[in-house]
């Protein structure tokens, strides 16, 4: 069972040690950051730095001359990923006999949202999202295609896996948050999602909607759960909070928007890459979730991708929906913690990747390994080697 884990280049250059240590713990495959979102990270074995703080979104190599001229452009990376930092990484780490994958942050981006407020999602509040753009806008669609294909095909990438291709929301690992004093449950989380940019107000009346309408429904439809009461979970919670037919209507769009612009992505990305090079998208098979992980259709991602990586933090249940395509060929990677202070297990490795495999699985991810304890890498690669 194939195993790759999640790298930083931060955590690979000006240590000698990193490619071989990673090597070392059975990894056929490293998933290898190319454009990535602010952070502050921890890197507990390289031999200059203990933390590293990425301060906005940024790509992490040197872009080219399809962005002259354009207002919405890749944020270049300061001080803590200079000049070429992922092509550095990635050639260390190839030498260690490691293949190399991008991995490639898209619809998340707090600067861009900063800078440019216009591209952000806005909800029925008029609160905008700065972290989210909002995917339906032409120029930020635009954007994102170009950013997928050109940070997807670095040289020496083997392949790609683009996360956030889709719709962000609510839900942000934001500094010093203070947003869970109201839990608001999935169906709540839907509608704090909704956008209400003009581009999704045009995109709502083609579906027979009224945007200011819909606007006053959705926060009508939150009140209670402001004031405390659950909501029913699923979409069977958000049908009844605003209603199953424009519940229904809002979806439509914002489905469409999603996979037409996944559809578009992949397409610029195998344009740009290589005979062979294997793209994946960052998936959840619930289309209306979104986030790091968007929620897609399985059977439609699963014709236009090579496959999908699955968050599987709350188990292995969301692996099942790919897996019963039964689409030969495909790769279904399931996502599992290991660094044990972020409420991974990596002493249950080998059990958790037996049961993925059971559910569907063909591959593992393992996230991640530069900011694991030296103790959960000597449990990562003890469960590897037991599989």
């Amino acid at each position: 069972m194939k195993a790759s884990t999640f790298v930083y280049p931060w955590d690979v250059n000006a240590d000698p040690e990193a490619p071989g240590r990673i090597a070392a713990l059975g990894v056929r495959q490293v998933t290898l950051a190319a454009a990535y979102h602010s952070t502050r990270a921890l890197t507990p074995r390289h031999p200059r730095h203990r933390i590293v703080t990425a301060e906005h979104a940024a790509v992490l190599y040197p872009t080219d001359d399809r962005w002259q001229g354009r207002e919405l452009r890749p944020y270049p990376a300061g001080d803590w990923a200079p000049g070429d930092a992922f092509g550095e990484a990635a050639a260390a780490l190839a030498d260690a006999g490691v293949e190399v994958h991008t991995w490639v942050v898209l619809a998340h981006n707090s600067r861009l949202g900063a800078e440019h407020p216009h591209t952000s999602v806005v909800n029925a509040y008029g609160d905008r999202y700065p972290w989210a753009p909002c995917i339906a806008q032409p120029a930020t669609r635009a954007y994102l295609v170009d950013l997928a294909a050109e940070a997807a095909v670095r040289p020496g990438a083997r392949g790609t896996e683009l996360e956030s291709l889709g719709w962000y929301g609510l839900q942000h690992l934001h500094a010093h948050d203070k947003t869970g004093g109201v839990p608001l449950g999935d169906a709540g989380m839907y509608l704090m999602a909704l956008c209400f940019c003009p581009t999704c107000r045009e995109g709502y009346g083609a579906q027979g909607l009224d945007a200011d309408e819909l606007a006053a429904a959705v926060r009508a439809a939150l009140e209670p759960l402001w004031q405390g009461e659950p909501d029913d979970g699923g979409w069977t919670g958000v049908e009844k909070l605003l209603g199953s037919k424009t519940a229904a209507a809002t979806r439509a769009w914002r489905d469409e928007t999603a996979r037409t612009l996944q559809e578009a992505a992949i397409r610029a990305v195998r344009r740009a890459a290589p005979d062979g090079f294997q793209v994946l998208l960052h998936a959840d098979p619930v289309t209306y979730h979104v986030g790091a992980n968007p929620g897609v259709d399985p059977a439609h991602i699963l014709s236009v991708a090579d496959g999908v990586v699955v968050p599987c933090a709350g188990g292995p249940g969301l692996l099942t929906p790919f897996a019963e395509q039964g689409r030969e060929g495909a790769v279904i990677a399931a996502n599992l913690g290991v660094v044990s202070g972020m409420g991974g297990s990596p002493g249950t490795l080998a059990a958790d990747a037996a049961r993925a495999r059971e559910l569907g699985a063909t591959e593992i991810r393992l996230y991640h390994a530069g900011l694991a304890s030296d103790g959960d890498l000597v449990a990562v690669r003890e469960g590897l080697a037991a599989l």
